[in-house]
């Protein structure tokens, strides 16, 4: 990595120095940790004094702790060499801890409960506008209305008291906060915090972009939420950390939205809290085994005797092909998180969550480098005493990331009820077919345009559909089925149509495939 200070090479803060060099790389280091220092006074004075400046300041004090770190990295994250298998007993199968059986009151343990959504994304890939819980997945019912409607149905169920609490950036804060009011009559307690907020960096000087804190027109290009890593330090300083301790809360559960699967599970809420005291674990990371779609994903090792997430960002290029190898890295991180609230805050006010630091570049619209620091929530799980991996069923993990996604979710594949999507026991096979839809169902809008209703797909294995294509009503497609429109060609799949195997190509020939 090499970065340039005005007239001043930084290449020479990475790599192993001499030690009149040492000097001269600790120097320059001080310097610009001097100058960011500066610039920070210079944006928290473009801000009124009160509320809005103090939370600044402790959003600033997170980035100059991650920038300092970042000017101290001297090579990888990690030696490969030193990477080893976790133990056998580190990653439990989830047969064996659902085997227990559920405990004497469910109550009582979903009543040490919180649930936490990671909220901070908007709907840009998508080609939507606002946060992406407000996208409609299944029967006009947001990802926002089916966590609550899981919610509501648990503390219905159990007669509890399982709060809600939404993880927002600066991006989704308002317009959440907004459709909020309509699940005030839902038995629901919902609270929000905000993420961070961070300036992005010149890639050149190392220097804030932004010359004001505020974020209207192109100064909003100047600010970042940095990563879900932020969760630990802006639930702290939030206050509502201590606010859920103090109601008798003893863990979170934490996932991204728009994972449908990652619903509470009583079989790993009662292992959690059924721990003699002294050996209670205080992390949890649900893994799944891996498909050639999910290579790139982070994945569980032990690393100097303790458990680890290895994300790809980390790994020297010459070992990429390996951490890609579904035989030597079997398990992927799911990103749904069991976490205890008290070590939370003990690790808080000890400064000891150490998270990797991922150094994520970006190009404004002006044509401007910049990089973004920030960090991922499981990184933190080498802080925690006694974490464990629980390897889960694939079902666990079914994020609606593009498009292709949205179509399975809202096929006959899955049935809903109270919130939770479950395979149809009438698909003979438990994986998910392969969907891969091109570039012109890219956007929600489009996408919706192209079908008058969503195809019968569960007999379907794997799905290609690329150009212009729509789909009338009731269409089944079974098996492999590929569909292409060559560039200025349209195929309109009549209704009723029944594909089976089957190839449809520009000129509308239907062939056995």
């Amino acid at each position: 990595m090499r970065y340039c200070l005005p007239g001043i090479s930084l290449y020479i803060l990475k790599g192993t120095p001499s030690k009149g060099m040492a000097e001269f790389q600790e120097m320059m280091r001080q310097q610009l940790e001097s100058s960011m220092h500066a610039e920070l006074e210079k944006l928290l004075e473009t801000t009124s004094p009160g509320p809005e400046r103090e939370a600044s300041r402790k959003d600033f004090e997170g980035f100059t702790n991650l920038f300092h770190r970042f000017l101290q990295v001297k090579g990888p994250s990690v030696e490969w060499i030193k990477i080893q298998r976790p133990p056998e007993d580190s990653i439990q199968p989830y047969d064996k801890i659902s085997a227990r059986g559920l405990p004497s009151s469910v109550s009582d343990c979903l009543n040490k409960l919180v649930v936490v959504k990671l909220n901070g994304g908007l709907g840009t890939s998508m080609g939507c506008k606002g946060p992406k819980s407000l996208i409609s997945v299944r029967n006009e019912n947001t990802f926002l209305d089916l966590t609550v409607q899981q919610i509501e149905h648990l503390n219905k169920t159990y007669n509890t008291d399982v709060p809600l609490v939404l993880m927002n950036s600066f991006n989704t804060d308002e317009d959440t906060k907004k459709i909020l009011q309509k699940y005030t009559h839902h038995r629901v307690k919902i609270h929000t915090f905000n993420q961070s907020r961070y300036p992005r960096i010149n890639k050149e000087s190392l220097l804030p972009v932004s010359t004001t804190m505020s974020m209207s027109g192109q100064s909003a290009e100047g600010w970042y939420p940095p990563g879900h890593g932020d969760i630990y330090a802006s639930f702290y300083n939030s206050g509502l950390l201590d606010q859920l301790i103090t109601q008798g809360k003893e863990y979170i559960f934490v996932s991204n939205i728009d994972n449908l699967g990652a619903t509470v599970d009583l079989h790993i809420l009662h292992h959690l809290v059924s721990q003699p005291n002294g050996k209670r674990c205080e992390f949890i990371m649900e893994v799944t085994d891996k498909t050639r779609a999910d290579v790139k994903g982070g994945t569980l090792i032990e690393y100097d005797g303790k458990l680890r997430l290895l994300e790809i960002a980390q790994v020297p290029k010459a070992h990429v092909d390996e951490f890609k190898s579904v035989t030597k890295f079997k398990i992927f991180n799911t990103n749904n998180l069991w976490i205890s609230l008290a070590a939370i805050k003990r690790l808080q006010e000890q400064k000891a969550m150490d998270m990797e630091i991922i150094v994520n570049p970006k190009t404004l619209d002006g044509g401007q480098n910049v990089i973004q620091l920030e960090t991922a929530v499981g990184a933190a799980i080498k802080a925690f005493d006694n974490a464990l991996g629980i390897n889960v069923p694939r079902s666990r993990f079914l994020p609606v990331k593009t498009t292709s996604d949205l179509l399975l979710v809202m096929s006959n594949l899955y049935s809903l009820d109270a919130g939770s999507l479950t395979m149809s026991p009438r698909r003979e096979f438990p994986t998910t077919p392969h969907v891969k839809l091109g570039s012109s169902f890219t956007k929600v809008q489009e996408y919706l345009t192209r079908f008058e209703s969503i195809p019968d797909m569960l007999e379907l294995d794997h799905l290609t559909v690329s150009g212009d294509v729509t789909f009338g009503k009731n269409v089944s497609v079974k098996g492999t089925v590929i569909i292409i429109a060559n560039h200025g060609d349209r195929i309109d799949i009549p209704a009723g149509s029944m594909l089976e195997n089957k190839i449809v190509s520009g000129n509308l020939r239907i062939l056995d495939h």
